[in-house]
């Protein structure tokens, strides 16, 4: 069997990088971990071979090559994902279809042969059984999480470390928290599932003995969402094989602000080699952090939490979002003082958008306030609800912001 896994292009977006990628003769961010690890549970006797369209471009002859075509793409890839499947059917290849983009919306895709929803260490085998008896249905999905000290290590073998500015794993799965707009809660449940120790170790020296040195992304939902874990013993792990390698790697993540309230926690990421991290601030407006249920980050000094983890020697890059229906007209001035205040360099600031299957798209729904398609890029000035302070007041303020901030 002849597998080609296809990773759909981003479109400009802050994400993308594209334009800051150009200085340091990088193509793309990170490669597609979730592709990687999907190739990891194919046979081992199968073909596999990678494309990733931020890197390079997808030719007929690729797909020719293959007996099935594996997509998988993210809410904003959606128009390249639509362009492959479109490319597959007029070439006569099979498309199997998964992750989190196919999991929320599959319906609106016409042209796949197979969608593997949810999560691809539960499914995807009860794909490939029923394709060796040759019944394979149309549909996968389950309701349950699978344990993830089972995954596999990715694939690293079908990509060129070169082109990517940085590699990624993944420690955890879920975030202990339920926001209103987030969807994560909808794809990957609220309990912190988690790798142990030696996976992850396995993990690092997989990335190491390939020749990688430089930043690694942990690409959790919330890296800290199970702290006595991280403090007793994956932590102090890491710690010890960075000291032991000669600190080949430098780490960044996602996390909730509460990480500033435990200072062992803070120490623990430094000594074991994280210089960054990524916390979705939203906003400083208190109404507003009431109405998306972002509990963590009231009724706290969000600057002097801020501050507290730059002091510690961790970057704090912040997602921001306007659009609230709680939003007064001052809250553009306030994220604009407030984001210069923090001495936050790396803000992604951000209209509110609400993503299929989220609490957020069900209120929505339910007071009839939905509208276009949800584009899954926040700052392109698209909305798929109407906003309580109308489109034009919120389209005004958000380009005033962004001007001002960069």
């Amino acid at each position: 069997m002849k597998v080609l896994l296809v990773y759909p292009q981003y479109p400009e977006t802050f994400w993308s990088f594209r334009h800051a990628l150009k200085f340091i003769s990088k193509k793309a961010a990170y490669p597609p971990l979730g592709l990687l690890t999907v190739s990891a549970l194919l046979p081992k006797e199968w073909e596999k071979r990678l494309v990733d369209m931020n890197v390079a471009s997808l030719s007929d002859g690729d797909i020719k090559w293959a007996d099935y075509v594996f997509i998988s793409a993210m809410a904003v890839q959606k128009e390249s994902a639509r362009y492959v499947i479109k490319k597959c059917q007029q070439l006569g290849v099979k498309v199997v279809a998964g992750g989190p983009l196919f999991t929320t919306e599959h319906e609106v895709f016409d042209g796949v042969d197979h969608f593997i929803l949810n999560e691809a260490e539960i499914t995807l085998p009860c794909f490939l059984e029923d394709l060796r008896n040759g019944c394979a249905k149309h549909v996968y999905v389950s309701d349950k999480w699978p344990d993830i000290s089972l995954t596999p290590v990715p694939s690293w073998e079908l990509i060129d470390m070169r082109k990517y500015s940085a590699m990624n794993i993944q420690y955890s799965r879920g975030c202990p928290f339920d926001c209103e707009f987030c969807d994560i809660v909808i794809l990957n449940g609220r309990r912190p599932r988690t790798k142990g120790k030696d996976q992850l170790l396995g993990e690092l020296d997989a990335l190491y003995n390939r020749g990688w040195r430089g930043s690694v992304f942990i690409v959790d939902d919330n890296f800290i969402g199970n702290k006595r874990k991280l403090k007793a013993e994956i932590l102090p792990a890491i710690a010890e094989w960075m000291r032991k390698k000669g600190r080949p790697f430098s780490f960044f993540t996602e996390a909730s602000l509460n990480l500033s309230d435990d200072d062992e926690l803070i120490h623990l990421m430094v000594e074991a080699g994280f210089n960054a991290v990524f916390i979705g601030i939203e906003t400083p407006n208190e109404d507003s952090l009431a109405e998306c249920g972002k509990h963590q980050n009231k009724n706290r000094d969000l600057v002097a939490s801020v501050r507290k983890l730059q002091h510690h020697g961790l970057q704090v890059q912040g997602g921001f979002i306007v659009g609230f229906d709680s939003d007064p007209p001052s809250i553009f001035e306030s994220q604009i003082n407030f984001i210069q205040r923090s001495g936050i360099v790396t803000a992604m600031v951000g209209l509110l958008n609400a993503p299929p299957g989220s609490r957020l798209f069900q209120r929505l729904k339910r007071e009839d306030r939905l509208t276009g398609e949800f584009s899954g890029d926040n700052t392109d000035c698209s909305l798929n609800f109407i906003p309580k302070m109308g489109y034009q007041n919120l389209i005004n303020g958000y380009r005033k912001l962004i001007k001002t901030i960069y």
